[in-house]
């Protein structure tokens, strides 16, 4: 038979200190490893309050690092950004502070960037089959649908 790990309020706050120093964490990630640590409500909340407290935890912080991080790793739009920090729980004020931190230039350069690399890797006879393919690439990438649409257009016609 199998005991779970218990732990006290100090050993699960020390824990939760190493999480949340080895990356940036949202109240929301922090709150699940809790549970799964099996913490009672009141625990959780102590913990967290602590933890923002202390600066281990920081719902701008976390948006603004995953926003530079998705973007230039990942190449995402900003609506694949804001959707997944919409599924994370950040408020929309972070969410919009974020975003701001791309530079428009930069932004239509990565997207430019993105499509003519995908555009040239395709190896559909039919252009509009490629057309097809790269509209529904960028689209899931989060990229607006306005850009993609005139990407698309300018790439095959």
């Amino acid at each position: 038979m199998h005991t779970k790990k218990t732990y006290t309020v100090q050993e699960a706050t020390r824990k939760l200190e190493h999480y949340c120093a080895y990356q940036e964490r949202c109240h929301k990630e922090v709150r699940q490893k809790l549970v799964s640590m099996h913490m009672i409500p009141e625990a959780i909340d102590v913990i967290i309050v602590h933890l923002l407290e202390h600066n281990y935890l920081n719902e701008t912080r976390f948006a603004k690092t995953f926003v530079r991080g998705k973007f230039r790793m990942k190449a995402w739009g900003r609506r694949r950004l804001t959707f997944e920090l919409k599924q994370k729980d950040i408020s929309k004020v972070n969410i919009n502070q974020a975003l701001a931190e791309i530079d428009n230039a930069e932004y239509i350069e990565v997207f430019n960037g993105l499509a003519e690399k995908k555009a040239n890797t395709m190896t559909e006879t039919s252009t509009l089959k490629k057309k097809r393919k790269l509209i529904d690439y960028l689209l899931y990438r989060g990229w607006e649908s306005h850009l993609v649409y005139e990407k698309a257009k300018e790439l095959f016609g």
